[in-house]
């Protein structure tokens, strides 16, 4: 055996010096060892505000000729072909290898930074903390003309702050019996409706949403959805509506205003299922800016998971732009956030897509009878940085156990990368005793979204509280 093994790599070590490097590409079919072509062309940086180029745009640590091993348990990961360069590793829920190849190289990870978000927040926020929007006012309620004479100002930086939350303002300064505001409406500089990073954009679909009279046909729909998936719909219900007299001011609130009450977002798990679900960059930055951007982002991750620069550098914290994650520091990132959820007795399937039934990037894909419900896992899609990344990381469930799994697929086509991850993952979980459903409950995300709350100050009455 010993020495058929000698003669093999005699013999591969002489086919390495006939053929050039750049016929060594990832496709070849080389059992158990392979090269990496590593791409020195410049590619196009993603056409972004957000993000900045850093560090090389080429995959490091192969050096150009170098042979690095595939490993494998599983005979029939043994011979796949790989297209473009890309890392990936396959792992058991107990730290048993099935595959990996170059999973120490740096690659571009695209939307599967939005997992080391997620963690990030999850950590430092925890999965109930809610966003909070307080109306404040400087000013008196007449009564008897259901006016309020003053400024109404509104504060707060929730990132999912839509038209039905604009919508139940009105509705609950109408329950305070106000209808209409005889002064200014002022937001804060963060504040934000409907993915608008203008506050003065936003704060005038505020003021538009609240009033009948200017609201269009989108804000009632969403508003009527909210009331569905909140269960808080009434037959004969009165639409809300509060006008005003002036105009829309961007300022602080002042010392001597008054709390009149606060909206409360959904809980933070809620918000992370939505934005891994849809892959939704504007609410993985804004989560970002909460921990004081990427930068810290990319610090608490490297902290607990154990890597340095080399092995997890981030750009942003969407994903957007030349990124920098080895698949293996991928993986340990897996690891922690399930670890991380535990603690609060939640699964990944809590704030990840489930494939083939959660709404979002996942929902066509490992669909079928055999595989529905049996992956849990972040896309990543960069059509042109990079010169083409898909990506792809999570959990899939087998007959034999629960496996993290990692795939990295940069330069190339996007479709090509998608296909080969379809084929790859079902593969391995037909290799490990079949692919086998997860216990798992799907809800709504509109659902998800609609447990908010109306919250009161102490000193004011609370019989509306949680309405």
């Amino acid at each position: 055996m010993i020495k058929r093994a000698f003669l093999v790599t005699v013999a591969f070590s002489f086919f390495a010096a006939v053929i050039t490097p750049s016929a060594l590409g990832q496709t070849a079919r080389m059992p158990l060892l392979q090269d990496i072509k590593v791409q020195k062309e410049e590619p196009i940086p993603s056409a972004t505000p957000l993000v900045k180029k850093t560090g090389s745009s080429s995959p490091t640590g192969v050096a150009p000729g170098m042979a690095v091993a595939r490993r494998t348990s599983v005979a029939a990961l043994a011979e796949i072909d790989i297209p473009g360069t890309s890392g990936i590793i396959i792992e058991s829920e107990h730290g048993t290898l099935v595959f990996e190849s170059y999973a120490d190289t740096p690659f571009n990870p695209a939307s599967n930074v939005k997992v080391a978000t997620a963690y990030a927040v999850l950590k430092t926020f925890g999965p109930d903390f809610r966003f909070i929007t307080g109306v404040w006012t400087d000013g008196a309620i007449d009564a008897s003309t259901a006016t309020l004479n003053g400024n109404l100002y509104v504060s707060g930086r929730d990132p999912i702050f839509g038209y039905e939350h604009a919508m139940a303002i009105a509705n609950e300064l109408n329950r305070l019996g106000i209808r209409k505001i005889e002064g200014d409406v002022y937001v804060t500089s963060n504040f934000v409706v409907n993915y608008n990073r203008s506050a003065s954009r936003s704060g005038n679909s505020l003021v538009a949403a609240m009033d009948g009279g200017r609201r269009g046909a989108t804000v009632n729909r969403a508003w009527n959805n909210y009331l569905m998936n909140s269960g808080k719909f009434r037959e004969g219900q009165i639409v809300p509506s509060v006008t005003t007299t002036g105009s829309l001011q961007i300022s602080g609130i002042p010392a001597g205003a008054k709390l009149l009450f606060s909206h409360e977002s959904a809980p933070m798990r809620e918000i992370l299922k939505v934005t891994l679900s849809y892959s939704n960059n504007f609410l993985s930055e804004r989560l970002g800016d909460m921990l004081g951007g990427h930068e810290a982002v990319a610090r608490v991750v490297r902290r607990d998971i154990r890597a340095t620069e080399d092995q997890f550098a981030l750009a942003s914290s969407s994903g957007l732009g030349i990124n920098r994650v080895t698949a293996r520091a991928q993986l340990e990132l897996l690891k922690k956030t399930k670890s991380l959820l535990a603690k609060h007795k939640m699964k990944l399937s809590d704030i990840m897509p489930v494939a083939g039934i959660d709404d979002g990037t996942l929902r066509g894909r490992f669909g079928g009878d055999l595989f529905k419900g049996s992956v849990v896992a972040k896309t990543g899609t960069l059509r042109r940085t990079d010169r083409g990344v898909s990506t792809l990381s999570g959990e899939f469930v087998t007959n034999q156990g629960k496996f993290f799994f990692v795939i990295f697929n940069q330069v190339g086509g996007v479709g090509r990368f998608r296909s080969f991850q379809n084929f790859l993952v079902p593969l391995a979980q037909g290799a490990l005793g079949g692919a086998k459903p997860m216990a798992y409950a799907p809800v709504h995300m509109e659902r998800r979204l609609a447990s908010t709350r109306i919250k009161y100050p102490a000193r004011t009455r609370t019989s509306l509280d949680d309405e």
